[in-house]
């Protein structure tokens, strides 16, 4: 398995392009459907720039496909052991929002396991889920978050566990002085 940050965002880019390209999409009908600029949209694809977790958001739910599956769809192997060192992990380039990809990758499994680390003071914002429903289980491992879920903001600390299903938007947000680690379990 690979691990470079190079690596994955090369992947990531021809993977995104290939989605548009399987739907039949221009880059026009792609930047109505996301709300991402066109510009934008071609850049990512031809892996000039790598994609905000914001961006990454908003394609995830024009394609239907949740984040966690998209960075599965650039795996081309399942092996059912991934040492920590081999863990892709991908960090956005606005916010320095980490995200480890724990569960090993596979296309025909659907639960996954995702690691995140959030700065001090930063706010994700995602506007949409890829899928009506979608389950998840957020566990704090340190630090504090609040979590807007469904118009409803919990605030969560090491120890605690947040289970949802996804219907719209959310928003992750940490304090001004310290940041945020848990574990995401996505049941899809």
């Amino acid at each position: 398995m690979m691990n470079s940050g190079y690596q994955i965002e090369t992947r990531l880019a021809h993977r995104l392009a290939a989605l548009r390209a399987e739907r039949g999409w221009s880059l026009d009908e792609l930047a109505q459907k996301s709300a991402v600029s066109r510009a934008s949209l071609s850049r990512i694809e031809k892996g000039e720039v790598s994609p905000t977790a914001n961006v990454l958001g908003k394609l995830c739910v024009a394609f239907g496909v949740t984040l966690s599956r998209l960075m599965q769809m650039v795996e081309d192997d399942f092996a059912p052991l991934v040492a920590r060192a081999d863990q892709e992990v991908w960090t956005d380039p606005d916010t320095g929002y980490q995200r480890r990809l724990v569960s090993p990758t596979s296309k025909q499994l659907s639960g996954e396991v995702i690691e995140v680390e959030i700065g001090p003071n930063q706010r994700i914002e995602y506007d949409g889920s890829p899928r009506d429903g979608l389950e998840h289980h957020l566990v704090m491992l340190s630090g504090a978050l609040s979590m807007d879920v469904d118009g409803q903001t919990h605030h969560l600390k090491a120890g605690d566990c947040l289970r949802y299903q996804l219907r719209g938007g959310n928003v992750f947000q940490t304090p001004r002085d310290q940041g945020a680690k848990y574990h995401l379990f996505i049941i899809d």
